[in-house]
């Protein structure tokens, strides 16, 4: 073989002038065919290449959830605080407003009116838990194809 100059060993060149060279051959009797593997290689590779997907869809949903719900937490913060601070207000003005003739009466009807609507958000927000979509739904349903294609094969 002729002087080429200095070796690269990086580059498409490289990889096909190694791959091109022929293995050398096993003398022993000890091994095994090479092609008796190959079908469970192939198919315990593929099992693994679809275990990664699944995984890192696992991965990106989770991210994803954690995102909407960060963003969900924080607005409801927000509009707790608001609303807080619009209640003592309107809390202030009416009992300032009635305080000379209907003072119990007035703070017992606000009273009541905001145990009845701390009643409704409790029921709203554990119907809501209750009825909250699967987390990880894609990838429960991309295991369901896979399992109904390892069936029918």
């Amino acid at each position: 073989m002729p002087y080429r100059g200095p070796v690269r060993r990086t580059g498409p060149s490289f990889l096909a002038q190694a791959h091109a060279q022929p293995a050398p051959a096993m003398t022993t009797d000890t091994q095994s065919p090479q092609h008796d593997h190959g079908p469970l290689r192939r198919l315990l590779g593929s099992a693994f290449a679809m275990l990664q997907t699944r995984l890192e869809l696992i991965g990106i949903e989770l991210a994803e959830e954690k995102e909407r719900l960060l963003a969900v937490l924080f607005l409801g913060l927000a509009a707790m605080m608001l609303a807080t601070m619009a209640l003592i207000a309107l809390t202030a003005l009416i009992a300032i407003a009635f305080w000379d003739t209907w003072r119990w009466q007035a703070l017992a009807v606000i009273t009541a009116v905001y145990a009845l609507a701390a009643l409704v958000c409790a029921l709203k927000a554990r119907s809501g838990l209750r009825n909250a979509p699967l987390v990880f739904q894609a990838t429960l349903e991309e295991f369901e194809k896979d399992r109904e294609i390892l069936r029918k094969h």
